[in-house]
């Protein structure tokens, strides 16, 4: 069921999501009761409209998604006054936005950050790695949701409602590329523990709108020390560096099996391989369904000059693909570029976990040696190059560009944690009252900083936003009201939105 309500303008008044925080944060956000009172009645009597001229802007969407959590003090929101404990061990730069700074490991997304608007203001209440928070409309999160995709309180990934929608809208009429790709491999594969993260799925749509997942094929050439449970782990990282000869193709099934190994993921298969064991593995109901519609679709189209094109990095000069970066991030973000030119609609890139728990950008141990060796440099190479590159083909202006994680670092740094690191050598830990995002390309306006936080970029000073406001500000962008309704397992209608409101201060 579809319903269409009101129209493309959208009005946070009366007591919302983002009030509601305020006023449950008040003690640290530094907000009272009588400040939202007041925000309030100044609302009511000026309504913050979203223009009319963005609805539509996005003919497509790249989510790039930094698992793990990333520092909002060592990317977009540097605090070069605070006490060293706060600041840490990296300067400040200046960047092509006048007055504002970022890390200094971060020379080229400073030069092309006029291009964005970065939001600085980010939070929700739950410092837990909240993929699903973060990339669906469900109202709340817990631990047993985020380890289990298959919890019935799960909503759709944005991704898999935008084919959903699409669908609908095209009459069911299959698109030359799939609507809703996941790069590099399903969400939290390559990592030892053997829980699953929530998030990127069809929930109560189905598994027939999970994301097509790619699989990735090559070989890691740097060595990355991780540490977890008193264990000292050195892994062979493909975040780090990868050959010239590694290659993406469609992944063989939506979810592993239960005895899921690296060393069965890591096995190279064909396509045909793979689309045979695919048909032994899809048993249930739900899965043959997810089946029939979308991986053999997938395989079928896998076929296709153009999409097998699309699929083909190495068609790529040398030069283009080394500008992105010759690691698995760099090269991920390369093919999500591919995929949107080739009429890809919602590409989603996860700088993932591999191997070790505790990686990405999930920093406890070792913080400043792997934002320093492998986080900050491969960012700042495939982000800048992503932007360039959609820009002189002329995508940028209709391609949405996301980069977000699920929340940031604790403010103060733990630099005696019973690790075998020793003194300055820990790490910042969870922390989801503040954090950074930073948006690029079709309807968003450029050289733009919306937000700020207290002196330690601990809590909100100025401008509280949800990742559900970032969803509905999507939503939007593509042309799709966020107030539309889609209904769940008991017919009860949800918006799709959920509670987000468009976020008005980034658009054009």
């Amino acid at each position: 069921m579809l319903r269409i309500l009101g129209s493309h303008r959208q009005m946070c008044d009366g007591l919302t999501r983002r009030e509601l925080l305020q006023v449950g944060g008040s003690s640290v956000l530094g907000f009272g009761l009588a400040d939202l009172i007041a925000a309030q009645s100044a609302r009511a009597a000026s309504p913050v409209t979203v223009p009319l001229t963005s609805f539509g802007k996005a003919k497509s969407v790249i989510l790039l998604f930094l698992y793990g959590g990333m520092s909002q003090l060592e990317t977009f929101d540097v605090k070069p006054d605070a006490p060293v404990e706060i600041r840490g061990k990296l300067r400040s730069i200046p960047t092509s936005i006048p007055g504002y700074a970022v890390c200094e490991w971060l020379p080229r997304v400073a030069d092309v950050i006029d291009r964005c608007s970065v939001i600085r203001s980010m939070s929700h209440p739950y410092p837990i790695h909240g993929t699903a928070f973060s990339v669906t409309s469900t109202p709340t999160l817990d631990g047993t949701m985020q380890d289990n995709p298959r919890d019935q309180r799960h909503w759709p990934f944005i991704g898999s409602i935008v084919d959903y929608l699409d669908e609908q809208r095209e009459a069911g009429r299959p698109p030359a590329v799939p609507r809703n790709i996941g790069i590099p491999f399903l969400h939290s594969s390559r990592r030892r523990d053997p829980r699953m993260n929530g998030g990127p799925y069809g929930a109560f749509l189905g598994r027939a709108y999970d994301p097509i997942w790619t699989e990735f094929e090559g070989e890691a050439i740097r060595e990355m020390k991780y540490h977890f449970g008193g264990i000292v782990a050195t892994e062979l990282d493909p975040y780090g560096g990868v050959r010239p000869d590694c290659r993406f193709l469609f992944s063989n099934s939506q979810t592993p099996p239960p005895d899921v190994t690296l060393d069965r993921l890591d096995r190279r298969r064909s396509l045909l391989d793979q689309f045979d064991q695919s048909r032994r593995e899809l048993d249930a109901a739900d899965r043959v369904q997810a089946f029939t519609r979308q991986q053999g679709r997938a395989f079928g189209m896998a076929t296709s000059p153009a999409l097998r094109e699309a699929m083909d990095i190495t068609r790529e000069p040398m030069s283009t693909r080394e500008r992105y970066g010759m690691t698995l991030f760099g090269q991920s973000c390369l093919l999500a570029r591919r995929l949107v030119e080739a009429g890809g609609r919602f590409v989603t890139v996860f700088w993932d976990e591999y191997g070790s728990v505790n990686s990405a950008w999930d920093t406890h141990y070792w913080h400043y040696p792997r934002m320093t060796e492998q986080l900050l440099p491969g960012l700042d190479t495939a982000l800048p190059a992503l932007l360039f590159d959609l820009e002189q083909r002329g995508l940028l202006d209709e391609t949405l560009v996301i980069a977000t994680t699920e929340h940031g670092r604790t403010p103060k740094l733990d630099l005696d944690g019973d690790h075998p690191s020793g003194r300055g050598h820990g790490g910042r830990n969870h922390w989801s009252r503040a954090y950074s995002t930073l948006l690029a390309g079709a309807g968003i306006r450029r050289g733009n900083i919306v937000g700020k936080t207290d002196r330690i970029a601990g809590d909100i000073a100025e401008n509280p936003i949800s990742p559900k406001d970032i969803l509905a500000t999507t939503y939007h962008l593509l042309g799709i009201d966020p107030h539309t309704l889609i209904q769940d397992r008991t017919g009860r209608p949800l918006p799709i939105g959920g509670d987000g409101c468009v976020i008005s201060e980034v658009l054009t």
